[in-house]
């Protein structure tokens, strides 16, 4: 990574040390559009002067690149966590609900691993509702903030981990190369063997219509 776009990813986290905010929690979640497979969120928190991994939005870097960065982002951080949110808990409540919950869940979990708890909270685009902890929604923030990314990097490998472990138990479906997004093989497939239990049937109200 260049040292200017390292520089950048940290404005918000300089932002809160010259405020004198001195533990920072960053908020991200991976999964919301796919037809199948939990929405996973990742909290990362870390002190506002660092150390920071070179992260950056999930999304921009390679499986591989992600996967190094997960072991470098749990080594440089206080404090850890990811949250899930099922498939039946998705329909149940519906998926932005669910990525509340999910989100929540993270940052309970990297809460409870320390004393020390976040003086803010950056969290890629939403608000959580009823929430304990100062918060600052940032749009875009998987891509301005090396907090935010790191907690995306946790999101997504975290998740992209579980749909290769389905993929074992559903074969035909390929999970493995599309992590449950819905590209033409899965439509396919779905059509072809049904819905498995990890399928969001609150996504796929057309093909439930169809029969």
């Amino acid at each position: 990574m260049k040292p200017e776009r390292f520089y950048e990813l940290q404005q918000y986290e300089r932002q809160l040390k010259e405020q004198g905010i001195c533990i920072i929690a960053g908020v991200d979640e991976a999964g919301r559009g796919p037809l199948a497979g939990p929405v996973a969120a990742g909290c990362v928190i870390f002190k506002s002067d660092g150390p920071f991994p070179e992260a950056d939005d999930s999304k921009k870097i390679s499986e591989k690149k992600r996967e190094a960065l997960y072991e470098a982002i749990i080594s440089k951080a206080l404090s850890w966590g990811v949250g899930l949110a099922d498939s039946r808990l998705i329909d149940e409540v519906n998926i932005l609900q669910a990525t509340h919950i999910a989100m929540k869940r993270a940052v309970e979990e990297a809460c409870s691993k320390i004393s020390l708890k976040p003086e803010m909270v950056l969290i890629d685009h939403v608000r959580l509702p009823d929430f304990p902890y100062p918060q600052m929604p940032i749009t875009h923030g998987d891509a301005l903030s090396v907090t935010i990314a790191s907690a995306s990097i946790l999101a997504k490998v975290t998740r992209d981990r579980m749909m290769l472990e389905y993929a074992k138990v559903y074969p035909e479906y390929g999970f493995d190369q599309h992590k449950g997004y819905g590209t033409k093989s899965h439509y396919d497939a779905i059509r072809t063997y049904g819905l498995t239990p990890i399928h969001r049937r609150s996504f796929l109200k057309k093909i439930l219509e169809e029969g």
